[in-house]
């Protein structure tokens, strides 16, 4: 007959008699399934998970515990408010022993998804957006909130501006003391001269959290990406042609911002949408060799 494996956990005392407010594991591998409309994919997540600690004789809580509770997480066939809840409650559950009160988790993802080309049809590429989902379960009182990543384009509105006064000087330079130029001849050198200066534009982040509903059908994940990307207007593309590069030129000019304005973009298109909008925009300069950045948060605190 085998001996009865030892636990020290619950046969030794805590070398120093203390609560702890969170105990558990980081960087778990784990596969998750994201269900929404026109929208299904297993997905790799990273996990994070603790429970709280609140006995002071108690030396350790029970991993493997834990690690179970995300497996059944896992085995669900997709991510819910009600489901997340329900695992941080099994997690409690599973340490009463530890006088566990509280649990948290957060998911840490990439949301695959296609996007088509702008102009060309039947063209498209996959874009990645970085996803985190932080719940937590303190005291009976469920927490639940989205943070996506979505990169974009931004043109500065004031090298634009600069870059059209020298346009401007350089087109009364070339037909200074003409009263008469025909269209074809301004056509001609704005063709050659038109790129005489140019605004700069670089790739941009906007992260933007926002707390979910515990009764919410889905996550909501596109549907907060979806109204970024509006706001903004200049999401970064995929798949392009020629066509699609020209009309991603048109998009940067009709939607010059600083990184002020995006950030104001973004928090008036989730005023009323979404719960408790946070939005950090950062402008990855290509004038300088730093970053601009901006935030919004709900004022209502």
């Amino acid at each position: 007959m085998l001996a009865p494996l030892p636990d020290v956990s619950l046969t030794d005392p805590a070398p120093s008699l203390s609560p702890l407010q969170w105990v558990g594991m980081q960087g778990i591998d784990l596969p998750v399934t994201v269900a929404e409309p026109g929208y299904w994919r297993e997905l790799h997540a990273r996990a994070d998970v603790q429970v709280d600690l609140p006995a002071p004789h108690v030396k350790g809580i029970h991993m493997s515990r834990l690690y179970r509770q995300l497996d059944s997480l896992a085995e669900e066939a997709a991510l819910t408010p009600f489901g997340l809840r329900h695992a941080l409650q099994a997690m409690i559950d599973s340490h009463r022993d530890c006088a566990s009160r509280s649990a948290r988790l957060r998911l840490a993802m990439d949301l695959l998804t296609q996007r088509p080309a702008l102009v060309t049809r039947d063209l498209s590429g996959w874009k990645a957006y970085p996803v985190r989902l932080d719940a937590m379960l303190a005291q009976g009182v469920f927490q639940l909130r989205l943070q996506v990543s979505v990169g974009y384009s931004s043109t500065c509105p004031c090298s634009a501006a600069l870059s059209r006064q020298l346009l401007e000087q350089g087109f009364l330079q070339a037909f200074e003391g003409q009263t008469r130029v025909e269209p074809s001849s301004v056509a001609g050198w704005l063709r050659k001269h038109g790129t005489l200066a140019t605004a700069h534009s670089q790739r941009s982040e906007a992260r933007v959290s926002v707390d979910l509903a515990a009764d919410a059908p889905d996550l909501g994940i596109l549907a907060l990406i979806g109204r970024v990307e509006q706001a903004l207007g200049t999401p970064v593309q995929t798949a392009v042609k020629r066509a699609d590069e020209q009309a991603f030129a048109a998009l940067n000019g009709r939607n010059l911002m600083f990184v002020e304005d995006a950030a104001r973009r973004i928090q008036a298109a989730l005023a009323g949408t979404h719960a408790q909008p946070r939005v950090h925009v950062r402008h990855l300069e290509s004038l300088h060799p730093h970053d601009a950045v901006a935030w919004a948060e709900p004022t209502d605190f």
